[in-house]
């Protein structure tokens, strides 16, 4: 593995680890500490994904114009601005802005983190984007952890924590990431007609892909927003919520050796990867659907688990796979805003549910949606097949 490689895991378990001081508890603040209901805290996250969506596509626009040294610097520069006023007015609706403000920068961050690391080492395949997806989830495995911790004497103290871990990431961000060299083929000579005929196939076959992995989304969502009320409303602490993270985010690291042999069968068939952990996927939510016990959570936890380390790795891999010379970035972003729209809309679309029909009735409704991600995985690739015939 490149030592820039080493580098970007480094600074991706940073930025993750200081994500996720915040995310799991943003329903809860806004439901518990500000007195919204969970639909408003819908709305709220819905914002905040709704401007990730935009920073993804810039993010991925910038990485292909100036790089991803700049690009990055840039999401944590707005990241560290908005976090520094959040300490002081985190109250509300200023918690609106400043949280709209953090799905904004983080959205420019994530896409040139993996259009970086499928640059510097393409020869890396899936062990490239596997490798950066480990190092979000050690960050998730430590980072509700901290949280948990320090929010217990005052949750206010998050903000800071939060802020601290980008200012981390902004001194690896300088010390390290602008001596790493991204060769971009952009600006090569190839005709129109060819270029159309080469990009349009697997932008397509990117379109559907990233479809099912909104749906996936959606449904994966509500782990962070209704089902972690649901959780504290059966009077499960907010430390047992969080520690389910750590669960997911070690069994994540220490489940590589297990389902390695798994992966290295199906190395060149990531459809194959995909509806695995689809299907896997759905078991858990059934499994969750009917918890009543701390003990059922983690049971789904664990299934959920083994059904993203299929799924999650395998999209960024494919992006990197479908993309054209010099449109990297641009497709990392269409994934990272896909699964950003799926944050945006599917705390909403729960909250909503739940106040209809209740969280287990939500659950398996939602989870109905998982048939169709499996239906655009099986599918993708006809826009490829019809331009090889």
């Amino acid at each position: 593995m490149p030592k820039a490689v080493w580098f970007l895991i480094v600074g991706m378990f940073v930025n993750t680890m200081g994500n996720s001081f915040l995310w799991p508890l943003h329903t809860i603040y806004i439901h518990d500490y500000l007195g919204q209901t969970l639909t408003m805290a819908g709305i709220v996250l819905m914002i905040n994904a709704g401007a990730g969506v935009i920073g993804n596509l810039l993010g991925g626009f910038l990485f292909d114009r100036i790089g991803g040294y700049k690009s990055i610097m840039i999401g944590i520069i707005f990241s560290i601005i908005a976090l520094a006023f959040l300490i002081f007015w985190h109250g509300w609706p200023e918690y609106i802005w400043f949280v709209a403000i953090l799905g904004f920068s983080g959205g420019i961050i994530f896409p040139s983190m993996y259009a970086m690391v499928g640059s510097v080492w393409p020869e890396g395949g899936r062990k490239a984007f596997n490798a950066i997806y480990l190092a979000q989830n050690l960050g998730v495995a430590l980072g509700p952890a901290i949280a948990g911790l320090v929010a217990e004497n005052n949750i206010n103290n998050i903000f800071i924590a939060n802020l601290f871990t980008y200012v981390l990431f902004l001194f690896i961000t300088w010390f390290f990431y602008r001596k790493i060299t991204v060769v971009s083929n952009l600006h090569a000579t190839v005709s129109n007609e060819q270029k159309n005929r080469n990009q349009k196939a697997p932008f397509y076959a990117m379109l559907i892909v990233s479809v099912g992995y909104l749906l996936t989304w959606i449904v994966y969502v509500q782990w962070t927003s209704t089902i972690s009320t649901h959780v504290l409303d059966l009077g499960i602490s907010l430390k047992q919520y969080s520690l389910l993270w750590t669960i997911n985010g070690a069994l994540i690291l220490a489940g590589q050796p297990l389902i390695k042999p798994i992966i290295s069968r199906l190395e060149h068939k990531i459809k194959t990867q995909m509806v695995i952990g689809i299907v896997i996927f759905m078991g858990s939510f059934v499994v969750v659907a009917f918890a009543e016990s701390y003990a059922m959570f983690i049971t789904s936890m664990v299934i959920l688990t083994v059904g993203e380390m299929f799924v999650w790795p395998a999209v960024p891999t494919l992006a990197g796979q479908l993309a054209p010379k010099g449109k990297e970035g641009f497709y990392q972003g269409i994934v990272n805003s896909m699964a950003t729209v799926g944050r945006m809309i599917g705390p909403f679309i729960g909250g909503i549910l739940v106040e209809a029909h209740g969280t287990p009735m939500m659950i398996l409704i939602l989870t109905c949606l998982l048939f169709f991600a499996i239906f655009t995985t099986i599918i993708y690739d006809l826009p490829l097949k019809k331009r090889t015939e």
